[in-house]
């Protein structure tokens, strides 16, 4: 068994790649660790998004745990992060598990692990579970030692009610239009915003089971962006299956992604409260960097994942972080990347200082970027594919301080990832098919 544990849990095609049969295991694994750890019985809180497989892997969960001896919390379909959070905020739970692929596409699922504090799990307890997973276990608790499972549908309100808390004020003034991706934002986000007092036009909110991510969601930000226009609205918002991300869109239908959403927030952060410093990946755009050293800011980054940038956050006492894809972590109010919650602190700035979005965006100017996915390769190659990192070498030094490059595996995909940079998007372009050109040719798997 390889590896099972990417940049963000584990991930693959249900019921072929990522089968029952394996949940099963995990979720024994998972109570076998937290035993180990002093746990007697420990209790796991269960949720996930609306995507059909997921009713057929919580099931698998819920069998795992509790045939461990574990008892289980189901709080059905949810975000992400409020899953996170709950597991934090209820006293009674010593992990959690979200079972949900995020961004990807209908068929495929995965699980993210949570522990106690709300934080996803270090590399350390991943490795733990996946060792245990692979031994076998004779301990099989019976009778009243067998774990329970029960529903608790009031944790959703308590979620919302965080939700709400994290606004500075009524939104009574905006005019905002919502994509769910047809996910576990649905009936969250809406309910929320209108609540605040924001009138909120909602699209791809009507989840099947097969329609998550469907053309829709931040992966699509066109289909927001032409909304926003179509209705005059002031913002558009626009989330992923999981809801943990969001992409916004400002009234002329201008994108505005997790580095310009990230740089607004520590902008108002510096001014507001003195904010020093804030973290992000190596993916962030080096005019956000710029844009923050403007402004007396120091900029950190991590490698690509928002654990890793929450460990980050949480080393230094920093209170904000994020990434380009929409991942953005506010410490004071959550435990991990919550897209909901992020729109909520960013129409915050915009009701406060009573500027538009298309406004605030300038706080960073944008190097055109350009990101080509090479598929067919053998990513497990490129750290010694000594040929590659001379082209990217001779790359980066044609560039000068004008541009970057970054070259590397994807942690949820087969494929590795040449992103470029440069003052214009041709000469970003002509790099980043160069690259890509090269890593295609030393890793092919033909």
């Amino acid at each position: 068994m390889g590896q099972l544990f990417g940049t963000d849990g584990i991930r693959g095609v249900a019921n072929t790649e990522l089968t029952p049969e394996l949940v099963v295991g995990l979720g024994r694994a998972v109570v076998r660790t937290l035993r180990e750890e002093g746990t007697e019985r420990p209790v796991v809180l269960v949720g996930r998004d609306p995507r059909a497989s997921g009713e057929m892997l919580e099931a698998a969960l819920v069998a795992g745990v509790t045939s461990a001896g574990g008892d289980v919390v189901g709080v059905g379909v949810m975000p992400t992060p409020g899953v996170a959070y709950l597991t934090a905020e209820t006293t009674s739970a010593d992990a959690g598990a979200m079972i949900s692929a995020s961004h990807n596409p209908v068929e495929d699922n995965g699980i993210k692990f949570f522990g106690p504090h709300g934080g996803k799990l270090t590399d350390t307890e991943e490795q733990r579970i996946e060792e245990l997973l692979q031994r076998f276990a004779d301990d099989r608790p019976v009778g009243a030692h067998i774990g329970r499972f029960r529903r608790d549908n009031e944790l959703l309100v308590r979620y919302v009610e965080h939700l709400a808390s994290a606004a500075d004020g009524s939104f009574s003034d905006l005019h905002v239009v919502v994509d769910c991706a047809n996910g576990a934002a649905s009936h969250v986000a809406p309910f929320v915003l209108r609540r605040l007092g924001a009138q909120v036009d909602v699209l791809n909110a009507r989840p099947d089971g097969t329609n998550i991510n469907a053309g829709c969601g931040s992966t699509q930000p066109d289909v927001i962006s032409e909304a926003v226009v179509a209705t005059g609205a002031n913002v558009g918002l626009s989330y992923d299956g999981d809801a943990d991300r969001l992409i916004a869109a400002d009234h002329t239908g201008a994108i505005v992604d997790g580095d310009v959403i990230l740089a607004i927030l520590a902008a108002d952060q510096r001014e507001r409260r003195g904010l020093d410093t804030v973290v992000t990946t190596v993916m962030t755009n080096l005019g956000f960097t710029r844009g923050m050293n403007a402004l007396g800011i120091d900029v950190i980054q991590t490698a690509v994942g928002d654990r890793y940038v929450r460990d980050a956050m949480l080393a230094g006492g920093h209170p904000l972080g994020g990434e380009q894809s929409g991942h953005i972590i506010l410490t004071d109010y959550a435990t991990t990347g919550d897209g909901v919650l992020t729109a909520i602190r960013l129409l915050s700035v915009l009701t406060r200082s009573q500027r538009s979005l298309c406004e605030l965006a300038t706080v960073m100017e944008r190097l055109p970027q350009v990101l080509r996915n090479v598929g067919n390769v053998d990513r497990e190659r490129l750290r010694d594919a000594a040929a590659v990192w001379r082209a990217v070498d001779a790359e980066t030094e044609s560039l000068g301080g004008n541009g970057r490059v970054l070259v590397r595996a994807s942690g949820t995909e087969q494929l590795v990832r040449v992103m470029v940079e440069a003052e214009t998007e041709q000469r970003a372009a002509d790099v980043a098919d160069r690259l890509a050109k090269v890593v295609s040719a030393e890793l092919s798997l033909d």
